[in-house]
């Protein structure tokens, strides 16, 4: 699949967006809590790319010898991505932000991580150099 120019302007506009909204979720009601999910939004895909990086495939078989390296980074990924979405919703059960805030910083964040995910799938390198 190849990506070309609109794949990025695209791209690029909806994670500006994301952030627009996240911003203005604590600038519009006076409390910048809302900003801890550009944190973990932006952490979220480490874990990933670090144990994917290490969980490499054997050249000479094939196999993968890391899947458990995999598994932990996938989870270790679900963990900030449902921590990105659930701070919110515990930040205004305490009280301490609004329901605008609240929905404003989830859109935000879940714009901003499917971004991330939509810029891998469509720029990731495939190795086919072995395969006729």
């Amino acid at each position: 699949m190849t990506a070309g120019l609109k794949t990025i302007i695209a791209l690029s506009f909806v994670l500006a967006i994301g952030f627009l909204l996240v911003i203005l979720s604590s600038a519009l009601f006076q409390n910048y809590l809302p900003l801890l999910v550009v944190a973990t939004y932006i952490f979220a895909p480490l874990p990933n790319a670090i144990c994917g990086r290490y969980a490499n495939t054997n050249d000479f078989t094939g196999e993968s010898d890391g899947s458990a390296v995999l598994d932990f980074g996938r989870w270790l990924t679900g963990v900030l991505v449902v921590m990105g979405m659930a701070l919110p919703v515990m930040l205004f059960h305490c009280g301490v932000i609004t329901m605008g805030a609240m929905v404003m910083s989830i859109a935000g964040g879940l714009l901003i991580y499917g971004t991330i995910i939509s810029f891998t799938m469509f720029f990731q390198e495939e190795n086919d150099w072995y395969s006729g």
